[in-house]
């Protein structure tokens, strides 16, 4: 393992509470999406046919694996997502940490891994953020992004299932993944996920065939790429890494999980706020037609939060959306982020201190 990274600690005070505290000596104002090495991560390891068992945050740094490793050869992994929030008082908040374990088990069983148990994905969670509460930025600068990874580290050279898995966890602290409303395109041709594939469960290998697609709408001017479903190509799906809303008069649909989509935490959560809000909420399949109509689009997910859409490219045709602070996504925006940093009385017992 590598040692620690060496970032002095500066002791800062925060004008918003009594109490002193310490951050990493860091630029808080210049907090983008970036890799920023942070001082400790967790690990631990389970052999086939055995639980995970006691894991240790240990310093930072590179891993040493088999070239024949499973995550190496097939692709044998998962990651997750979470975030832990700064409140104005100093203390730290993890948002429904539960949901991405429970969502870990799923996509664990489905990729023929052991996964961590609810209790031991928390416990690590809270160990691994409590080790670098440093680097939690303070309250409207930014959060701390969690990256839980399972993975297949045990030795294979035929298609079977890893010997040994490795559950590792790091952070970062991170600001806002996109600056501004998105500018989506359509992709019509390249696929996200199919039916019976792993579109549902957040599997390594999701990913990087959106690059493709991704990279050339990016070359055009475009933020992110909207994609379609892979067999009748007239329903929108997902967003390359998060989930998608519509909103049309005071109906807010999003696409239903039917295999290919991810069941998103922060699009869970925006259903249930929006329901308290009096919203008609539908998760249905949704017509490219029924997009290219609505008053509103917006984006969700850890990364981005909810972002909204300004505008949609669709086989050369424009579609421009309402933005700014008196639309739907704005207001779902407050109240979420609001639980997420204890400025919003949290009345479901989503957030879990970590003390």
């Amino acid at each position: 393992m590598a040692q620690p990274t060496g970032q002095t600690i500066s002791q800062t005070t925060d004008t918003s509470t009594a109490d002193a505290e310490t951050y990493a000596d860091f630029n808080w104002d210049e907090v983008g999406f970036g890799m920023v090495p942070t001082d400790y991560m967790y690990v631990m390891k389970s052999s086939e046919g055995e639980s995970f068992t006691q894991g240790n945050v240990t310093p930072f740094g590179n891993i040493e694996m088999s070239p024949y490793a499973g995550i190496l050869n097939y692709g044998q992994g998962l990651i997750e997502g979470l975030k832990a929030y700064r409140k104005e008082d100093g203390r730290v908040l993890l948002f429904r940490p539960e949901q991405n374990a429970q969502r870990l088990k799923i996509g664990a069983e489905r990729m023929c891994m052991p996964s961590p148990s609810v209790e031991q994905f928390v416990e690590a969670v809270k160990q691994t953020v409590r080790a670098n509460k440093h680097w939690v930025p303070p309250q409207g600068k930014g959060s701390l992004y969690v990256r839980p990874l399972l993975i297949g580290s045990g030795p294979v050279l035929g298609l079977c299932p890893a010997p040994e898995y490795t559950f590792l966890m790091y952070v970062c602290p991170v600001g806002n993944y996109h600056k501004g409303p998105l500018n989506l395109v359509v992709e019509d041709k390249l696929h996200r996920a199919t039916p019976g594939g792993t579109g549902d469960i957040k599997a390594i290998t999701n990913y990087s065939p959106v690059c493709k697609a991704l990279t050339e709408a990016r070359a055009k001017g475009f933020s992110d790429v909207l994609f379609l479903d892979a067999v009748t190509k007239k329903y929108i799906e997902e967003v390359s890494t998060c989930n998608i809303f519509i909103v049309k008069d005071d109906v807010i649909s999003t696409p239903a999980i039917v295999g290919t989509i991810l069941p998103g935490i922060t699009r869970k959560s925006i259903i249930e706020i929006a329901l308290d809000f009096g919203y008609q909420v539908e998760e249905r399949t949704i017509p490219v037609e029924d997009l290219l109509e609505a008053d509103e689009v917006f984006c969700s997910g850890t990364v981005v939060v909810i972002s909204p859409v300004g505008s949609i490219t669709y086989q050369d045709k424009r579609v421009e959306y309402k933005t700014g602070a008196e639309t739907v996504s704005q207001k779902l925006y407050v109240m979420l982020t609001g639980i997420q940093t204890g400025r919003v009385e949290d009345k479901r017992g989503w957030t879990v201190e970590v003390v």
